[in-house]
């Protein structure tokens, strides 16, 4: 705790509050994401959604159009389920105990404590990857964590180490110990090249004595990478509308818009032939698109089309899209083409 409030981040805008409104929305786009991406949407998402029951009432499609870029769509849509059951079931106010908490959508165990901790000073401990790294480093804990009796024994061992209510005022303890906790394992506990020297708890971790800090944590079970190709139709009319659809709720880019995804060139140009006798195509060089567990293979296909029925409600005016849901790729290829 003193290490952190001399050399800890004590400047983000989710510090500067303890309203678990804010709090809430920081842990949630924090996850899996660089905290210098986060400040460029943290104040925007704000400023649309300044509170929860603001979330809860918007439609999900605005919700998903604000994050777009972040990536993990599937936080954008469990948070504006997390806002609806805030409303619907605590009366507009967040559980102040992590238990509570964690009974909500997108909120695990780590994520809860964070909020119980942070806005409540409930003494309660977190296990983001972070925090994971310093503590199996310190405790030279090497059971395998893919094992899950393993993972609770280490979540035993964090409780165990929080501040001591017969020794601190938990109210300043828990955020300042929670936040500090987190702050070495992103600034000095790396999972590579550890700056073990400047550590304050150099002289108490055991890896760090041992000489093999990077061996930690250990965790057997690994997630395998896959590659897949898409084929884009980016249809444009002559009135520069583009043709968009909603994707299925479950999957890659789950409940976003995006222009028609085919499985391969044969198949796209089979379904502009059947709709469009005779239409030229201009093939783009593909590009790749990185996922958690898969590469995702982006060949764009541009189909200018110079009419569409009247009735067709699956074309969008660059003024709408730039409002939608829309992929991070699908907006940069969009705005690339007008």
């Amino acid at each position: 705790m003193q290490w952190q409030a001399t050399h800890g981040r004590n400047h983000l805008p989710w510090q500067q509050t303890r309203d678990p409104y804010r709090v809430w929305l920081s842990e949630i786009m924090l996850q899996q994401t660089q905290v210098a991406t986060v400040l460029g949407y943290y104040p925007r998402f704000l400023a649309q959604f300044p509170d929860v029951a603001s979330l809860a009432a918007a439609p999900e499609d605005a919700v998903l159009a604000l994050w777009s870029g972040l990536g993990y769509y599937s936080r954008a849509r469990n948070l504006h389920k997390c806002a609806q059951a805030v409303m619907a079931l605590h009366g507009g106010r967040f559980p102040e105990t992590a238990e509570q908490l964690a009974t909500l959508p997108g909120i695990g165990r780590s994520t809860a404590g964070a909020i119980s901790a942070f806005c409540f000073s409930e003494r309660v401990p977190i296990l983001d990857a972070n925090v994971r790294r310093v503590l199996t480093r310190v405790l030279a804990f090497d059971a395998d964590l893919a094992v899950a009796r393993n993972e609770r024994t280490l979540w035993d061992l964090a409780t165990d180490l929080c501040p001591d209510p017969r020794e601190l005022d938990l109210h300043d303890a828990m955020p300042r110990y929670t936040q500090g906790m987190m702050d070495l394992g992103a600034s000095l506990c790396l999972p590579r090249k550890p700056a073990c020297l400047l550590c304050p708890l150099h002289s108490q971790c055991r890896a760090a004595r041992a000489g093999n800090p990077e061996d930690y944590p250990v965790r057997t079970r690994k997630l395998k990478r896959s590659s897949q190709s898409w084929w884009l139709l980016v249809a444009q009319d002559s009135q520069g509308r583009i043709r968009l659809g909603k994707r299925p709720s479950t999957g890659i880019w789950a409940g976003l818009y995006s222009p028609p995804v085919f499985e391969d060139a044969a198949a796209l140009e089979a379904a502009v032939q059947s709709r469009w006798p005779g239409l030229a195509l201009e093939h783009q060089e593909a590009f790749l698109h990185v996922l958690t567990h898969r590469d995702l293979h982006l060949h764009p296909v541009i189909a200018r089309v110079e009419a569409v029925e009247p009735s067709a409600d699956d074309w969008y005016t660059r003024a709408q899209w730039t409002d939608m849901g829309l992929p991070a790729p699908v907006r940069k290829l969009l705005e690339r083409e007008g």
